[in-house]
């Protein structure tokens, strides 16, 4: 696959991720306004103020959109509480890209 085709997966990805973390949020009575743009360096507890319980909200939109294609918590598990807290969309991002091409 070429870095151009990954770029273009992960912008879209990148789309539809931050969709998902708005709806998350709006359900806290936040918005766009409040969280800013997401971007790849967003990051999950910092910038979005996410607490563990959101990431397990999250990995259940992830399934629905992705289905089993993507395991958010192979992902997370992999990592030890300073790296996910420190964690960014990027990573995410990446993450999901490289799993839906796994399985493609």
């Amino acid at each position: 696959m070429s870095i151009e085709t990954t770029a273009a997966n992960e912008v879209t990805v990148l789309a539809q991720l931050a969709g998902m973390l708005r709806e998350l949020l709006e359900e806290y009575g936040l918005d766009a306004e409040d969280t800013g743009e997401i971007t790849m360096d967003t990051t999950f507890h910092d910038d979005l103020e996410l607490e563990s319980v959101d990431l397990v909200a999250l990995s259940g939109r992830l399934r629905e959109h992705y289905g089993d294609r993507v395991n958010f918590a192979t992902f997370i598990a992999e990592r030890d509480l300073e790296e996910i807290i420190a964690l960014t969309v990027g990573e995410l991002v990446r993450y999901i890209v490289g799993s839906l091409r796994a399985t493609a």
